[in-house]
């Protein structure tokens, strides 16, 4: 096991109430989970995400903390948070990395496995 590591899982749902297809605006939400997976107690301090539209565009986006939490995780803690993102396709994908820094004051990075965002059934 890692002394620095946490784990991120990814759970994602197209919100068509909130969509406008019509006008290229595809709404997702993603809830994800961070678990300190590793054997030092760690706190995230910022986020950093890449997302890419079917088009190829991408934003990059940066922020302290997740969701106004910089959480501090204990070995085997978890922390849960919803958001959402807006595309101007129906697909895309987003990927990145949480800045972090143990309680012993070492920095590392948590990296955010790319995951893809599709309205239901239009993949094949």
């Amino acid at each position: 096991m890692a002394a620095y590591e946490l784990t991120v899982s990814v759970r994602t749902q197209y919100l068509e109430n909130q969509s406008d297809p019509d006008h290229s605006n595809y709404v997702f939400a993603y809830a994800i989970t961070i678990k300190n997976t590793g054997q030092i107690a760690a706190q995230v301090i910022s986020r950093h995400w890449v997302i890419t539209d079917a088009n190829n565009h991408m934003e990059e986006v940066r922020g302290l903390g997740v969701v106004g939490h910089q959480p501090l995780l204990q070995p085997g803690e978890q922390f849960e948070y919803t958001s959402g993102t807006s595309l101007a396709t129906p697909q895309g994908s987003m990927h990145g990395e949480y800045f972090c820094v143990a309680e012993d004051g070492e920095q590392f990075e948590a990296k955010i496995p790319e995951f893809v965002l599709s309205l239901p059934r239009t993949l094949h």
